[in-house]
């Protein structure tokens, strides 16, 4: 799976092929038509609230795809990062590496494919060495 290109209604769609949910069903949990439904699989953003509906009835995390595009192609820290790094907020914080088992093999594939180096993969995704070095060791 390619995380820079995100086509939400096509996953959505492949989801409903592999769990085999009625038309019906799926049109009276979101209460839509079925031309709305078509829509949504030809779509390649949905909103928030109706991607949560659909994460809720397929019982799937279609957010996860952002968060591992923003993982793997979030724009480099800025030098005024730090400064900006200890201001309060209300809003909730969560720790931005988190990898997946997705995540890890596609930066092994990278690896093993000699597309990237070990280096770079350290530069361009903001992996520490320690991590990159554990992952070769235990996969």
């Amino acid at each position: 799976m390619l995380f820079k290109n995100i086509h939400i209604g096509k996953l959505v769609q492949k989801r409903v092929n592999e769990t085999d949910f009625s038309v019906e069903r799926i049109i009276n949990f979101l209460q839509c038509s079925e031309e709305d439904l078509e829509k949504m699989y030809n779509s390649t953003s949905l909103d928030s609230e109706t991607l949560l509906k659909w994460s809720k009835l397929l019982k799937y995390d279609f957010f996860r795809m952002y968060s591992q595009h923003l993982l793997l192609y979030s724009p480099q820290s800025s030098a005024t990062y730090n400064d900006t790094k200890n201001q309060k907020t209300e809003l909730p914080e969560f720790r931005k590496n988190i990898y997946t088992v997705e995540i890890i093999q596609f930066i092994l594939d990278l690896l093993r494919s000699n597309e990237k180096s070990k280096q770079q993969i350290i530069n361009e995704y903001k992996i520490p060495k320690t991590t990159l070095y554990k992952w070769l060791k235990k996969y």
